[in-house]
């Protein structure tokens, strides 16, 4: 649709979905999780009820992980042409009616193969969000936008535990299932309602141009990239993206195995009861909600936008905390609870961060598949300290457990040391290059067999809609709107979404 002119609509269009979307996306995502971690807190009750071993939970855990890395990276791709608010609100509707079926089932095969399915639709959820995130709040403010998103993780996996295991002790372990089930069913159609596509499918200005907030003067971009080049030319032969999933794959062993697999270990080694070792795991999702909001900040405001040296400061600070929870003695609650919280804290700066950065170190039109790429490889780490993980505890005892975990975090600081001083990519910013000084049309000189073809020519944003003709003389074109590029998938979007005028 055509571009609002009216700078007072513009604005106030602006304020109000950029709050709607985001309180969609975010309570969207406190509900992936209820359905993503239920299973945990059913786990102590389904050893004691089914007869289960730590090994074969653990299949379970990974078959999770694998399917939902392999859909977060597959599914990106998709989000970056589809419309997030059917993908995100669609997404979650069937992961509420996987943990209902789960819930239904005494078999591990079909224990695995619903938590699987149930994996597989989990990936419909973070790559929208990335795409929404980049492109309704600009540069200089997405760390912290990003950041507070990121809460939602541990708001939905501080909220889960006490559901849970509220559920599974009063009425068993199914019911641990049924319920966050039925709530993200109702949550999916919220999200449909709450959500809508690019400011542009609004007849709004592109949010760099609304904030006037073009980083480090980043180039023209290509209005409908292809599938291939997406994938191919923007993320798989962008070698910091590489860096960051490698070792993003090392800081999701640590956040899932001490997430995962925590409650279990104070139960058996601590003397704590399920109930109070659920609450401990609250108290890392609490402490994850702090630590979110503490790097998105630091980033933005002490670091001006490098993101990696938060990143390394925050893994490094979560070993020191992993230590002291595994030296700790028996039988003490509070402490516990205070470990716990420094934990979350430290490694959700990290997982945030990681998550985010892949987004601005690629092409703005391929912001999904970039994140997918990274979350494939977060997950991967995930599925390793499922059943793997669970394999060396039972045969190495916590002690391995612990070791384990500790290496990992300082490989993923380790990794990201030769990127402390990144913040943008030059491959897709003027930054480092020396443009060479414009033209006025006095000095221009232009003979029609000199004339250049215009797609070879890189043009400056905010000169983008400028053209020079053959004599010499520039001219204003209209902006020409994203939406009108091609069909893409899953459109729902239409010009009655304005806000209400008042």
């Amino acid at each position: 649709m055509a571009e609002i002119q009216d700078e007072a609509q513009v604005k106030r269009s602006y304020t109000y979905w950029r709050m709607r979307i985001f309180i969609g996306m975010y309570l969207g995502y406190v509900f992936y999780y209820f359905s993503r971690k239920s299973y945990a807190f059913a786990m102590p009750a389904m050893i004691h009820e089914l007869g289960f071993t730590k090994s074969e939970l653990g299949i379970l855990g990974s078959v999770m992980a694998l399917t939902y890395g392999i859909s977060k990276f597959l599914n990106g791709v998709l989000s970056d042409r589809s419309n997030p608010r059917m993908f995100m609100g669609t997404g979650l509707l069937l992961t509420g009616v996987f943990n209902i079926f789960f819930g239904l089932s005494s078999s591990i095969i079909f224990f695995a193969l619903f938590w699987g399915l149930n994996g597989w639709f989990q990936g419909w959820g973070a790559p929208p969000c990335a795409r929404l995130l980049t492109h309704w709040y600009s540069h200089r403010e997405r760390g912290t936008w990003w950041g507070f998103w990121n809460t939602s993780h541990s708001v939905g996996g501080g909220i889960i535990p006490l559901i849970a295991a509220g559920c599974a002790q009063a009425l068993g372990w199914r019911y641990a299932m049924f319920v966050p089930g039925a709530l993200c069913i109702g949550m999916g159609l919220f999200v449909m309602f709450c959500l809508r596509d690019t400011p542009e499918s609004l007849g709004l200005p592109a949010v760099e141009k609304y904030r006037n907030d073009y980083p480090e003067g980043k180039v023209h971009e290509e209005v409908n990239p292809s599938v291939h080049r997406i994938l191919v030319d923007l993320v798989l032969k962008n070698g910091y993206i590489w860096v960051l999933a490698i070792s993003y794959f090392f800081v999701y062993v640590v956040r899932t195995a001490v997430n995962d697999w925590g409650a279990l270990y104070l139960v058996e080694t601590k003397g704590h009861t399920l109930m109070t070792a659920s609450l401990c795991i609250t108290w890392f999702e609490l402490g994850g909600i702090c630590g979110s909001l503490l790097a998105g900040w630091a980033s933005d405001r002490v670091f001006r936008g490098y993101r990696i040296p938060v990143c390394i400061i925050f893994s490094l600070l979560a070993l020191l905390a992993i230590c002291g929870f595994r030296m700790t003695p028996a039988h003490h609650v509070l402490l516990d609870s205070c470990l716990m919280f420094s934990i979350g804290m430290m490694i959700f700066g990290p997982q945030f961060l990681i998550g985010m950065v892949p987004a601005e170190l690629s092409h703005k039109k391929a912001a999904g598949t970039a994140v997918g790429f990274v979350g494939w490889w977060a997950y991967l780490g995930a599925a390793a300290a499922g059943y793997p993980l669970g394999a060396l505890t039972q045969k190495h005892g916590w002690d391995g457990f612990f070791t384990v975990v500790a290496s990992c975090a300082v490989v993923a600081s380790l990794l990201l040391l030769p990127m402390w001083k990144v913040r943008a990519n030059p491959k897709y910013s003027m930054a480092g290059r020396t443009p060479k000084p414009l033209e006025t049309p006095s000095q221009a000189s232009i003979k029609p067999s000199m004339e250049l073809p215009v797609s070879s020519v890189e043009i400056p944003l905010p000169l983008q809609s400028m053209s020079i003709d053959s004599t010499g003389s520039s001219t204003r074109e209209s902006p020409v709107p994203q939406e009108t590029a091609a069909p893409q998938m899953m459109r729902g979007d239409s010009t009655d979404s304005l806000p209400p005028t008042h």
